[in-house]
C-alpha cells in the first residue's frame, strides 16, 4: 500500500552529518508514491552531492535562488506552489534559527518564507546545540508559527556523545510524513488498545498461548495516532515495534498473562475509546508449577484450569454516558470458526458494547491482510480484504463518527 500517492514533497537538505540519511529518505518517500524535489544549501553539498539526489529522485536538484532554469527565475515561488509540503531533513540549528526569525538568505530559507504549504522540520544536531536556550527559543517560535517538528530522537551522535538531537531514521520520518497527511478525525482523544496474545504459564518454561501476531491491534494504534489521538497500547507477547513512537503520542505497556493485561487495562480505562483487539486466553492454569514439570513416561500431567477475568466486560461496566454517548466507546473483536455474524453480535450484546468487529476468514492470524465485519446497533458492514493498516484507518473513521 502506497500512502503518499500524488503527494509532491520538496525535500530540503541543510548542512549536517545527518545529511547522509537524505538519499534513503528520498527513496522511501518515493516508494510510498510521492514525487520528491530536492533543494540543497551550500553546506549540505559538503555531505551529499546533488548528483546523488538527482539520480535517486529523477528530478533536477536546485541549489541557488538565482537558478535561471525556472521560467520566471523565481524558484522560491514556483517550487512551493505545486508542493503539498516542504520537508527539511536534516534541519540544522542554524537553519532553524533563521527560519524562526524569518531570515531568507539562500534558496531554501527564501522558499520556506514564500511557501503556501506546510513546513516539516527534522532537527539534527549535537545534544548541547539542541539543549541550548537559543535553539529552544527557535523551536518554540517555529511551533507557534505552525511549523511541524519531527523529532529529534535521543541516541549516539556523530561526535561520539549520546543525547537528544539525533535525527530520526528515514523510516521513522516517512511514517510521520504519512501520518501528517492523514485526516485528524480524533484530535486530542484518548484511545486505549489491547493487542497481541496472552501467555498463560504452565511452569517456568511452558505455557498456553495462541496465534495472534498483534498486527491488527498495532495497526489500529498507528491509525489512531495518525488521526491525532493520544494512544495507550497494552501489548501481549509479540515481536512488533511501537508504531509512530517518536511522535510522543503513544505509550506502550507490555504484559504477558491475561491477568496482567486485565490489571493494566482497568488502570488505564479512563479514555474516550477502547479497542479490545487482543486475543486474550479465556482460561489460565490455576496453579502453575514453580519448577519445570518433568516428563513421566507417557503419562500426561493433570492441569487444572480457571477462568481468566473478562477484560472487555469489566471495562464496559465502567462506561458512563456523557453528552448522550457512552464513555469510553468500547469496540470488541471476535474471531469465530462458524457463524461469524451471529456469534459476534451475541458477544456484543452479552458484553453490553456498541460495536464489535469480526475477523472474516481463518487465516487472519499472522497475516498482513485481513477483512472485517463491523457490527453495531444499526446493523453490519463488511470492510473488504486489504492490508491491516488500511483496514485500521477505515475502522478509525467509522468509530470517529460514533463518538
Amino acid at each position: 500500500m502506497q500512502s503518499l500517492i500524488n503527494k509532491k514533497i520538496v525535500l530540503g537538505i541543510s548542512g549536517g552529518i545527518a545529511a547522509y540519511k537524505a538519499p534513503e529518505l528520498a527513496r522511501q518517500l518515493m516508494q510510498e508514491g510521492a514525487s520528491v524535489q530536492v533543494v540543497m544549501t551550500e553546506a549540505a553539498q559538503q555531505f551529499v552531492t546533488p548528483v546523488t539526489m538527482q539520480a535517486l529522485t529523477g528530478n533536477p536538484v536546485y541549489l541557488s535562488q538565482w537558478d535561471s532554469t525556472i521560467p520566471n527565475n523565481m524558484a522560491h515561488i514556483e517550487l512551493s506552489r505545486s508542493a503539498d509540503a516542504i520537508l527539511i531533513a536534516p534541519a540544522s540549528a542554524d537553519l532553524m534559527a533563521k527560519l524562526s526569525l524569518g531570515l531568507a538568505d539562500d534558496l531554501l530559507t527564501t522558499l520556506c518564507l514564500a511557501r503556501d504549504c506546510p513546513l516539516l522540520l527534522t532537527p539534527a544536531m549535537n545534544k548541547q546545540m539542541w539543549e541550548h536556550a537559543a535553539t529552544q527559543r527557535s523551536v518554540k517560535r517555529l511551533a507557534d508559527d505552525g511549523v511541524t517538528l519531527l523529532g529529534p530522537a535521543s541516541g549516539f551522535q556523530a561526535c561520539g556523545e549520546v543525547g537528544m538531537g539525533r535525527m530520526l531514521e528515514p523510516a521513522e520520518i516517512t511514517e510521520q510524513v504519512i501520518a501528517f497527511f492523514q485526516k485528524k478525525s480524533l484530535p486530542s482523544k484518548k484511545v486505549l488498545i489491547t493487542a497481541g496474545p496472552t501467555f498463560e504459564a504452565i511452569d517456568p518454561v511452558r505455557g498456553i498461548t495462541n496465534h495472534s501476531s498483534g498486527k491488527m491491534g498495532f495497526a489500529i494504534a498507528r491509525a489512531a495516532v495518525e488521526a491525532g489521538a493520544q494512544v495507550h497500547l497494552i501489548a501481549g507477547p509479540c515481536d512488533l515495534s511501537t508504531p509512530l513512537e517518536a511522535t510522543g503520542q503513544i505509550t506502550r505497556t507490555n504484559v504477558v498473562s491475561a491477568k496482567e493485561m486485565h490489571a493494566a487495562t482497568l488502570n488505564a480505562a479512563d479514555c474516550d475509546i477502547f479497542f479490545a483487539v487482543a486475543a486474550v486466553a479465556d482460561w489460565g492454569i490455576t496453579k502453575p508449577a514453580k519448577e519445570k514439570m518433568k516428563r513421566q513416561g507417557n503419562q500426561a500431567p493433570h492441569l487444572e484450569f480457571s477462568a481468566n477475568p473478562d477484560i472487555l466486560l469489566d471495562v464496559a461496566k465502567t462506561v458512563k454516558i456523557k453528552g448522550g454517548k457512552p464513555y469510553p466507546y468500547c469496540v470488541g473483536f471476535a474471531a469465530e470458526s462458524t457463524d461469524l455474524e451471529k456469534h459476534a453480535d451475541e458477544k456484543r450484546q452479552r458484553k453490553g458494547i456498541p460495536m464489535i468487529v469480526g475477523n472474516i476468514g481463518p487465516d487472519t492470524f499472522g497475516s498482513d491482510l485481513n477483512q472485517l465485519l463491523v457490527i453495531d446497533t444499526s446493523g453490519s458492514k463488511k470492510i473488504a480484504k486489504a492490508e491491516k493498516l488500511q483496514l485500521a484507518r477505515q475502522l478509525i473513521a467509522l468509530v470517529a463518527k460514533k463518538i
